[in-house]
């Protein structure tokens, strides 16, 4: 069956860096686009990035402003979410999700900014 995990979360203060990872399996990895998404306590569920099948088209939610980069590895069915300059505000759970019906999430990892 589809699997989602993701991993790489952690405690990092404002301006640091994160890359998660999430790998897949139950299905054709490089026949799917791939995205992330996040959750913070007591907010709706938010959009962060997405990466097609093949890797050449990306896209990111408004408040990334070119702090993060979304890339896969069909080699080897993962998908990584680099974060850079990590504010306070981008604490949340961030999940791996896998579009389409049914549509496949991952349990999420926990990030947080904090000095």
């Amino acid at each position: 069956q589809v699997q989602l995990v993701e991993a790489g979360g952690g405690l990092v203060q404002p301006g640091g860096s994160l890359r998660l990872s999430c790998a897949a399996s139950g299905f054709t990895f490089g026949d799917y686009g791939m995205s992330w998404y996040r959750q913070a306590p007591g907010k709706e569920r938010e959009f962060v990035a997405r990466i097609s099948g093949r890797g050449k088209s990306t896209k990111y939610g408004d408040f990334v402003e070119g702090r993060f980069t979304i890339s896969r590895d069909n080699a080897k069915n993962m998908m990584y979410l680099q974060m850079n300059n990590l504010k306070l505000e981008d604490t949340a759970v961030y999940l791996c999700n896998r579009p389409g019906t049914p549509e496949y999430w991952g349990q999420g990892t926990q990030v947080t900014v904090s000095s």
